[in-house]
């Protein structure tokens, strides 16, 4: 399951137990919206509740990354497990945006926010 909130010019989304293409597609939809109202996107986006996720959604994230590699400005990624890591690797040969490992949302939130400042 995933949760999406669409704040200003950040996306904030959270992730909840298998990460599916349907919960996938359900982001790039929020994402397109964000960046037809802002130039430069933040997401922030919280795996703690992530259980796992599926092939096809680790390949789906590839070629959206690839595709939009200059749309976002920071990516946050809030974590306690060995697949933030992963993905940020994958997220960074990919993306020119600034992305940041995080253990605390709020600290998350407030680096978005320095960003957004800007």
């Amino acid at each position: 399951m995933i949760a999406i909130e669409e704040a200003g010019s950040t996306v904030e989304v959270s992730i909840y137990g298998e990460f599916t293409l349907a919960d996938y597609r359900r982001l790039e939809h929020a994402l397109a919206r964000e960046r037809g109202a802002h130039p430069r996107v933040g997401i922030l986006v919280d795996l703690r509740a992530m259980t796992g996720y599926t092939l096809d959604v680790a390949w789906e994230e590839v070629k959206f990354t690839r595709a939009h590699a200059h749309d976002f400005r920071r990516i946050a990624v809030v974590t306690r497990r060995q697949w933030g890591t992963w993905l940020s690797w994958i997220a960074a040969a990919f993306t020119d945006a600034e992305l940041m490992l995080f253990e605390d949302p709020a600290a998350a939130q407030r680096w978005l926010a320095e960003a957004a400042a800007r």
